[in-house]
């Protein structure tokens, strides 16, 4: 008769291999914040700025959530930026104080409406990646790189190339505002991320998104509607864009049409950094909060250095490699 070994007094043994596992991704924050503080003479710890690092990761925080969702299903979103852009403009035109040279002159709007025109100009963006992602199998990649050029070409169009300024106070409350202490923008974040993991871990849907990741064929086989789900994933990245343009725009005070250009990139390391795979079926929302702040953490401390924009690219660039050939070897 064979025998198991048990830990003394029946607890289970601590596998430190699932620790490290789960918490790396937190040691490599602090981690990055220690030399950050280093290198930078201590400026990066002043508690301004990390007030400003935490609200300036909420943009960038946002979109990484709906990117991992698309990750994890084996997908990706080129045009979350220009959505945020397209989104970012059409908001801000129903959210001018009324004058000649408004988008819409002397014609004032409820706040409510300038919100649910970005959502839903974001949504719409959305919908329609998913649509042609699904109905006509078009690649994820292709799919919303032509939605990438197709969004900044309208918001340049929309907007006659230039900002769109003069916001109503209330709109601006979004981006500057703060409750009890606490910015706006980071508490639209931790709602984001909140819902987000409850979707993505306790509800059916949460459980279609890890299965068409993990075998697309399965799930088919198993009753799932991939292009019901594929639909949903997409509207839903389209939305979380449309709500940081206009988080970004009411932050500036000005809907740019510019705003966004590059965003996809952060978004994706943010995603990639904590633990989402591209190999599909894996990643958490708790994973990528942490790997925004990392992203942002590098953009604020590059800045601080004194790094140009040019930099700040090559080495974000080369952190996506390397978050990419790490997650290559893990899952062999």
């Amino acid at each position: 008769m064979s025998t198991t070994a048990t830990p003394t007094g029946g607890k289970a043994a601590f596998d430190t291999r699932a620790f490290v596992k789960q918490y790396a991704i937190v040691g490599i924050l602090v981690i990055f914040v220690v030399i950050l503080a280093a290198v930078t003479g201590g400026k990066f710890m002043q508690p301004q700025n990390l007030l400003n690092v935490v609200t300036q990761v909420a943009a960038i925080g946002i979109i990484a959530i709906g990117m991992t969702f698309v990750i994890i299903t084996l997908g990706i979103d080129l045009s979350v930026g220009s959505i945020l852009a397209l989104s970012a403009v059409v908001a801000t035109s129903f959210a001018q104080i009324p004058a000649d040279n408004a988008k819409y002159p002397n014609m004032a709007f409820a706040i409510i409406v300038p919100i649910l025109a970005g959502l839903g100009v974001g949504l719409a963006a959305g919908f329609v990646n998913g649509w042609l992602i699904s109905t006509f199998a078009i690649a994820p990649f292709i799919a919303t790189l032509g939605m990438m050029s197709s969004a900044r070409g309208l918001a340049l169009i929309y907007s006659d190339g230039r900002p769109i300024s003069r916001l109503d106070p209330g709109f601006n409350f979004i981006g500057q505002g703060n409750i009890f202490g606490i910015p706006f923008p980071i508490i639209l974040f931790a709602l984001v991320a909140v819902g987000a993991h409850i979707v993505l871990n306790f509800t059916r849907f949460g459980r279609h998104v890890y299965a068409i990741g993990g075998n697309e064929q399965a799930a088919r086989v198993s009753g799932i509607n991939l292009k019901r789900s594929t639909l949903v994933i997409y509207s839903m990245v389209g939305a979380l864009a449309g709500l940081a343009g206009i988080i970004s725009a009411a932050r500036i005070g000005s809907g740019n049409p510019q705003l966004g250009t590059g965003i996809e990139l952060d978004a994706i390391t943010a995603a990639v950094i904590g633990g989402t795979s591209f190999k599909g079926g894996i990643g958490t929302i708790w994973g990528t909060v942490i790997g925004a702040l990392i992203i942002q953490s590098l953009n604020t401390g590059l800045v601080l250095l004194g790094m140009s924009d040019f930099v700040q690219m090559v080495v974000k660039g080369a952190i996506i490699i390397v978050a990419v050939i790490l997650d290559e070897r893990k899952n062999r």
